[in-house]
């Protein structure tokens, strides 16, 4: 059987009004380029200057009338709207245009269930697509019976998902405690890798911004890395060795983007979580596009939310090499190419400036009557050389920077 090809008009409303944020000409345009990342053709973008949606049609019903012939005229069977639809909505809208519709956020969960390849990754995903149409059951009976039939129907089959609410509750609560599980393991992670001396340094920014093409770079990582939205969804950890001899590890995360579902960002709470413990943030930023001031102040938002606040972060301006303008390195931030390694010893060598030195190197000469000393340093920081002469111990050992006190007056 042959797969139906989807041919799309995307809709939104556009606002004066300063306090609210719908619509405009980029967003429309994002949402395009979710729309083609997920297999649909865009046929015809429809903005409406309106200064809030309308309750029950979103656009009005004289714009519903217009995008019902424009819909008829181009042979489009799916409408995108730019922002979330109520089921109510969703269904006039349907009953008036004959058209199957769609909203931003189912879109961007449905490239999420189309890309997520671990274990982790698509529990997150089905556990935001359930939290996202709970809500909506009683007005979403016609779509169950079509899912998986395009756009916006993958993830939970009818069978799984059935009409009862209790049931949907049930498998939420289910997802949500097999993904404590993983929390518990990535804890257990973050406090083995603390405990063996490594900081972390989290890759954070908008999607497509050309984060693992940089992780790839820096540590042969063989992330997948291709030029559209959301092609990596699953974090990656790879170990860095600074040029100050430092190791760290190097975690790739998943892309940030406008009017993020916020069930989305609950579900990847667990992942996102790397970031918040993260001893330093290169924020991504694809410099080559002319939104890339606003993509900077999406993921500088997203890192408040989630709590990232009082974490060093280290603006990295990626794509350069398409950009005719100064990119000389200033303050805290950096201009590099990922892909053809411009400036990338520039890159690394404010890594080591910004990441906050938590140990400090010291050669030490521990006397045999101190012994019990030589076991504190073990919990104090990590042994890198030990060696027994006639006087003593001698040690090479990284220390806490709070600890060095107790071992100066036994450094060599």
């Amino acid at each position: 059987m042959d797969e139906i090809k989807e041919i799309a008009v995307l809709a939104g409303i556009v606002s004066d009004r300063r306090d609210v944020t719908y619509s405009d000409d980029s967003t429309i345009e994002e949402l395009a380029e979710l729309a083609k990342s997920a297999g649909a053709e865009v046929a015809a973008k429809v903005l409406q200057p309106k200064d809030a949606p309308d309750v029950a049609t979103y656009l009005g019903k004289g714009k519903i009338e217009e995008l019902t012939e424009l819909c008829k005229n181009l042979e489009a069977n799916l409408i995108i709207f730019d922002d979330e639809l109520s089921a109510s909505q969703r269904n006039n809208i349907e009953d008036l245009t004959g058209v199957r519709v769609t909203d931003r956020t189912t879109l961007i969960l449905d490239i999420f269930a189309a890309r997520a390849q671990s274990a982790e990754g698509k529990l997150q995903v089905e556990l935001a697509q359930l939290k996202y149409i709970l809500p909506r059951l009683m007005g979403i009976g016609k779509s169950l019976s079509r899912l998986g039939a395009g756009i916006g129907t993958r993830g939970p089959g009818e069978t799984k998902l059935e009409t009862d609410r209790r049931h949907i509750r049930s498998h939420i609560s289910k997802i949500q405690g097999q993904l404590k599980e993983v929390e518990k393991r990535r804890s257990y992670m973050r406090e083995r890798r603390k405990k063996d001396g490594f900081q972390t340094v989290a890759l954070v920014g908008y999607t497509n911004a050309g984060k693992s093409t940089l992780l790839n770079y820096l540590t042969n990582a063989g992330v997948l890395a291709e030029d559209k939205l959301f092609a990596t969804l699953d974090p990656t950890a790879r170990a860095l060795t600074l040029p100050d001899g430092r190791e760290v590890i190097l975690i790739d995360t998943v892309g940030f983007i406008r009017k993020l579902p916020h069930h989305l960002v609950n579900a990847f709470k667990s992942t996102l979580e790397e970031t918040r413990y993260a001893s330093l943030i290169l924020n991504v930023v694809d410099y080559s596009n002319e939104e890339y001031l606003e993509h900077l102040k999406v993921s500088e938002n997203l890192l408040t939310e989630l709590g990232c606040s009082d974490i060093p972060v280290l603006n990295v301006f990626n794509k350069c090499d398409r950009v005719d303008a100064d990119t000389k390195t200033c303050g805290n931030n950096v201009y590099i190419s990922a892909k053809n390694g411009t400036n990338m010893d520039e890159l690394l060598r404010m890594i080591c400036t910004h990441l906050p030195v938590t140990k400090r190197r010291m050669n030490l000469l521990i006397p045999y009557t101190q012994a019990g000393l030589s076991a504190q340093l073990r919990e104090d920081g990590i042994i890198i050389n030990e060696e027994y002469a006639e006087n003593g111990v001698k040690i090479t050992a990284d220390v806490e920077q709070k600890a060095v006190y107790k071992y100066e007056q036994y450094e060599i």
